[in-house]
């Protein structure tokens, strides 16, 4: 099983990814290959004091790369030799099980959309980050990719995190829960209104496992698995989650050298303050996954620094070795809409 990485996505590229990829390459035993300028991949990996490339490793040379400002579906289809074009391409055409990028959300999304195709029945692609939570992880989706949504769009997202959560992280009857302003089914807004009816007619008929609306603060407390929002509402808890989780490890960081009380307090502590840490880092999971997509791509942290790379790459490992496509495939929870845009 090999991955493919878009090796210039990214605000550390290339560096961090040809570092991450080598950590994935010598830990897991995974088979890459490296998309993007084969030179800058090269002086990457000298200034990384590696003479080869690890074992399993290869280059596929690309001489454009997609920047954060180009429009989306402009620079995929203008830049064919881009990283992010040329690596979907090679998705594509089977030279790869999953594509792992940490580069433009949105020319990943266009870029997946036009080259990877949907998968049929479905109306729109989700991004789906997995976050680390005490309970376990949690599927948040969308996170971004789809702004304006129908009560449909939000069903089909409900069984597409469930396929994902059951397949890749073994949870037997996934609990869903619609992110809203308050647990009643009154709560909301008209999409609100409208998705909560749906989702539970899917679950009174066993397509799902709702559990009803939930708030933003059951999303760290609350015994949910996957979090059905619209891409706006789901980007700005995403956001506020990462923001908090930074905050409150630098708060408790500063605390703990306070003085030599605190300092003595933190050494008695840190494995559980390390496992704490661990449990809010979005790096430990490396990324999120594009759902609706007919092959396993994954979005990495823009700011992706190596471990978040291996991490991503592990999982997109553990997608590409799943049945979660062909599960949302074989769903018959999107059978009420067939027709594509």
């Amino acid at each position: 099983m090999k991955i493919i990485v878009d090796a210039m996505g990214g605000d550390n590229a290339p560096l961090s990814i040809v570092e991450g990829s080598a950590l994935a390459a010598v830990e897991l035993g995974a088979k890459l290959v490296l998309v993007g300028r084969g030179d800058e991949i090269l002086k990457s990996m000298h200034s990384l004091s590696m003479d080869t490339l690890p074992d399993g490793v290869e280059i596929a040379n690309a001489s454009e790369l997609v920047d954060m400002h180009d429009d989306p579906v402009a620079a995929v289809r203008a830049k064919k030799d881009s990283s992010l074009v040329v690596g979907l391409n090679l998705l594509r055409d089977g030279e790869g099980s999953a594509f792992v990028s940490a580069g433009s959300t949105g020319a990943l999304l266009a870029g997946a959309t036009l080259i990877i195709k949907r998968i049929k029945g479905i109306r729109r692609a989700a991004l789906a980050p997995i976050m680390p939570q005490l309970l376990g992880n949690r599927v948040i989706i969308d996170s971004g990719a789809n702004i304006d949504c129908t009560p449909e769009f939000l069903l089909q997202f409900a069984v597409m995190g469930s396929s994902l959560t059951k397949n890749v992280f073994g949870k037997s009857s996934p609990k869903v829960g619609l992110l809203n302003i308050g647990t009643e089914d009154t709560k909301g807004g008209q999409l609100q209104l409208d998705a909560y009816a749906l989702l539970k007619s899917a679950g009174e008929s066993g397509a799902l496992n709702f559990i009803g609306n939930i708030e933003a603060r059951d999303v760290f407390l609350g015994d949910v698995d996957v979090v059905v929002s619209d891409g706006f509402s789901g980007n700005v808890l995403l956001k506020t989650m990462e923001g908090m989780g930074l905050f409150f490890m630098r708060q408790m960081r500063s605390l703990l050298s306070t003085n030599l009380r605190t300092k003595l307090g933190g050494m008695l502590i840190k494995s559980a303050f390390k496992d704490l840490r661990a449990q809010m880092d979005y790096t430990e999971v490396g990324g999120g996954i594009l759902l609706g997509v007919t092959k396993p791509v994954v979005k990495a942290h823009g700011s992706s620094d190596a471990k978040a790379i291996r991490n991503a790459i592990a999982f997109a490992l553990k997608c590409a070795e799943s049945n979660y496509i062909s599960d949302i495939e074989l769903s018959r929870s999107i059978d009420n809409d067939q027709r594509e845009d």
